[in-house]
């Protein structure tokens, strides 16, 4: 029989699910890969991937997705890790560049731009060589994933698009969610959703064994997993997704 094939997020918010499927050993009945959330998606709509961490903004692009785990990349205030970035005020932004790694978070920004700030812009889309660094004065750029962290400091102002969603809505933002389009097994899946449950529950071995390899350390990732991110899939946040997607279907 086939491995079941997995794609998660390639980003630090990912370490306590790749840590509990490390633990339960779970590279002896899957194969599993990172990716940018973008890739995650359409790995799984491709058919590359069985199961997929997909950007929430994505779940409508899919044929027969179903959600299947008790777990998600939410967050009930600032993020940290979902920025808008620029050098001049927001009142003097005319132009927002969006990061091509990006779903959920650039359409969020499309959302709370129509439906909260009540502003218009010039939407730029970019790619792998878009240099995100050197913009112009009346521009702003979309960021996502750990590179917030170091990139936010070459800025002069940021807007944490979690934040401004939670202040919008009053619900907790969920970017990504674990689900697949095929028929799995069920005794696969309960075992799945058990062993992301022993990464969440175990975030200090989590720290230990990932707190030195990236861009977020030390008591910046103590702090990112356990405040600004949030991982159960709760009645909230599935509110949220379906707000969001009922505020995606209306803004394009």
């Amino acid at each position: 029989m086939d491995k079941i094939r997995i794609s998660a997020v390639r980003y630090a918010n990912t370490y306590p699910f790749i840590y509990g499927l490390s633990i339960n050993r779970f590279d002896k009945k899957a194969i599993i890969e990172t990716d940018h959330p973008a890739d995650c998606a359409d790995k799984l709509a491709s058919g590359k991937a069985d199961i997929g961490l997909i950007p929430v903004a994505a779940l409508p692009m899919m044929k027969s997705c179903e959600i299947i785990t008790d777990y998600c990349l939410g967050a009930y205030g600032d993020v940290r890790t979902v920025l808008m970035l620029s050098n001049c005020p927001f009142d003097e932004i005319r132009t927002i560049c969006l990061d091509y790694r990006s779903l959920s978070s650039v359409n969020l920004a499309r959302i709370l731009a129509r439906h909260s700030w009540k502003k218009d812009f010039l939407w730029v889309n970019t790619n792998e060589g878009f240099d995100f660094e050197n913009i112009e004065y009346n521009e702003a750029v979309v960021l996502i994933g750990d590179q917030c962290f170091s990139m936010e400091k070459k800025f002069r102002f940021k807007t944490d698009l979690s934040g401004e969603w939670c202040r919008f809505t009053g619900l907790p933002f969920t970017f990504a969610c674990w689900a697949t389009t095929k028929k799995l097994d069920d005794i696969f899946v309960g075992e799945f959703n058990a062993a992301l449950k022993t990464g969440v529950d175990n975030i200090p071995d989590v720290i230990d064994a990932y707190g030195n390899t990236g861009i977020i350390r030390g008591e910046d990732l103590r702090q990112y997993l356990t405040v600004n991110i949030d991982f159960c899939l709760n009645d909230s946040k599935r509110k949220a997704i379906e707000l969001f997607l009922s505020y995606l279907s209306r803004t394009h």
